[in-house]
């Protein structure tokens, strides 16, 4: 009996998945990798980009990764701490305003703006005043909340969750603080936020991995970064104490398939998906 034709869109996707996980056993690719990955992280790589107008500290692979979750998982609500010039925001802004548009088109009804029902949190300590009014002024600013704050403070953290009780799938996004310390109370308190099957994304735990001394302003470095927290964190899922708002275990996996694709990112296990 003859065999059935492959689906190509199938055989694309299983050759291209070969060939990631071929990656990691090339040393030269790897070593070539991180070496241009401490330049660029040295020469500022990340500040020279933009989203839709607004400043984004971001890798450009990052931001390409960004969009392929959120196409996936759908969400009606992004939070994400840290808000700087808001390009961050803006992007998660514009993928929502696109699944409007997506889901409009599906069910034959007008796009009404006004109507949706998604939303993207800003939380930063300090929103400067020139930031928020661009941000305010932006076409994409009435899906966009910002609160100011710290996002580790009790009152935050309570004023956010209440918030978001009234979303179903919620994508969680931290960038702000990078140490050790604020990283994990942020885990602790948004992490549970995010739906099953979602994702939180932790940025700069790739800090564990660069030259010492690469950050002397800032109070994070080797030892004292998000990677740190991320794996204090996990340990303490699997002990099954950090719970979701229903009083459920949450238990979150590092998505090694998009990390190994990527290999020129700032969160390197730090696409964490909730599986329970």
């Amino acid at each position: 009996m003859p065999k059935s034709p492959i689906d190509p869109v199938t055989q694309f996707h299983d050759e291209n998945a070969k060939m990631v996980a071929s990656y990691a056993d090339d040393a030269e690719w790897m070593q070539a990798s991180a070496r241009w990955r401490d330049l660029a992280f040295a020469k500022r790589y990340m500040y020279n980009f933009s989203w839709l107008g607004r400043p984004i500290i971001q890798l450009p692979a990052d931001m390409v990764a960004f969009q392929e979750l959120v196409w996936s998982i759908r969400p009606d609500l992004i939070i994400e701490t840290g808000i700087a010039h808001g390009g961050s925001i803006v992007l998660s802004a514009s993928m929502l305003a696109m699944l409007d548009v997506a889901d409009s088109v599906a069910s034959g009804r007008a796009y009404t703006p006004s109507q949706s029902r998604r939303r993207v949190l800003g939380i930063d300590i300090d929103i400067r005043s020139h930031n928020r009014k661009a941000i305010e002024e932006h076409p994409f600013a009435y899906l966009i909340d910002a609160f100011e704050g710290s996002s580790i403070d009790p009152g935050m953290i309570s004023r956010v969750q209440t918030y978001a009780a009234d979303f179903k799938t919620i994508l969680v996004c931290l960038d702000s603080n990078h140490t050790t310390e604020h990283v994990l109370a942020e885990l602790t308190a948004y992490a549970p936020l995010t739906s099953t099957g979602s994702y939180c994304l932790v940025f700069d735990t790739v800090v564990d991995d660069l030259p010492e001394g690469l950050f002397p302003n800032r109070p994070w470095n080797k030892l004292d970064n998000p990677k740190v927290a991320v794996r204090q964190f996990l340990d303490t899922c699997r002990k099954g104490e950090i719970l979701d708002a229903g009083g459920a275990a949450c238990r979150f996996e590092v998505d090694e398939t998009t990390e190994a694709k990527l290999l020129l990112s700032s969160a390197p296990n730090g696409y964490l998906r909730r599986v329970e």
